[in-house]
């Protein structure tokens, strides 16, 4: 039987690519976002259905699932794609800014979850994929709230992951890093460009995004590159928690896994606070 997939956040950038390489290999996928007009080119592929899905209304999550089920019959596989990132200082960040950020990556996250959950387990079959980040495993500067959601992400997978697997259900994570192909940048510059920081933190900022164009220009990776990850983690039939996606992470990532507490944070104060006097 041909499988099914939901993915959030199917308008750009990952949840986009995701959703046609799905397709393209012959799955039903029932491509969701806010604003369904978004994904009109999806629409018109036979397996595919475009729907309205927003992480902050839970009605819509309800209605999105029981029409994907309507179309298809069942749903195998949960992609929870939808997110975005604050960039900026954090005490120029409002609370309300801070609230929205978690109600997206992570309530967001946990409310599809939450509702998809009875379906699988009736069918005793399922696969939740969650797209974490990098900063899922690192911590960096200027991205403090999106840090904290992603941090509280991959608590909620790996906790999750131990008690689905008593329902056959099998939680994953994938994890990317900066990747030059999605719209989750410009998004972030918009973000940032509300916020009001102390002009105290003006030396720090400066050296900080010195930093950071370094760390762009290694990125080599494409949203089509994260989406065959994704559609590796559903397919491969293992109980694998976790996909790095990227290779420009890769670094970090093995920094803040196998080396001493020490010797990583000496490493990371020393790319990202040079030049500050």
């Amino acid at each position: 039987m041909t499988q099914t997939v939901l993915i959030t956040g199917a308008s750009t950038g990952f949840g986009q690519s995701a959703a046609q390489l799905f397709a393209a290999q012959g799955w039903n996928v029932i491509a969701t976002m806010r604003d369904p007009c978004a994904g009109a080119a999806l629409a018109t592929l036979d397996n595919v259905l475009v729907t309205r899905l927003d992480v902050q209304d839970p009605a819509s999550i309800d209605t999105a699932i029981a029409a994907g089920v309507e179309r298809f019959g069942q749903i195998d596989v949960l992609v929870n794609n939808a997110g975005f990132g604050l960039f900026g200082v954090f005490e120029g960040t409002s609370r309300e800014k801070i609230r929205e950020q978690f109600d997206v990556n992570v309530f967001g996250v946990m409310d599809v979850t939450r509702a998809i959950l009875p379906h699988m387990r009736q069918r005793r079959a399922g696969v939740i994929i969650n797209v974490s980040s990098g900063a899922g495993v690192f911590g960096l500067p200027m991205i403090s709230a999106y840090n904290a959601s992603k941090f509280a992400l991959e608590g909620f997978c790996e906790s999750l992951s131990y008690e689905l697997a008593s329902q056959n259900i099998t939680v994953k994570i994938v994890e990317p890093g900066g990747v030059v192909s999605t719209g989750f940048g410009s998004r972030s510059a918009a973000e940032a460009a509300q916020l009001c920081t102390p002009g105290d933190y003006d030396a720090f900022v400066g050296a900080a995004l010195k930093a950071f164009e370094g760390l762009r220009g290694e990125r080599l990776a494409t949203s089509e590159d994260v989406a065959q990850v994704i559609v590796d983690a559903a397919s491969d039939g293992t109980d694998r928690l976790r996909y790095v996606a990227t290779q420009d992470i890769e670094p970090l990532v093995k920094a803040r896994r196998e080396t001493s507490e020490v010797e990583y944070m000496a490493m990371m104060r020393g790319k990202f606070s040079s030049g500050i006097r």
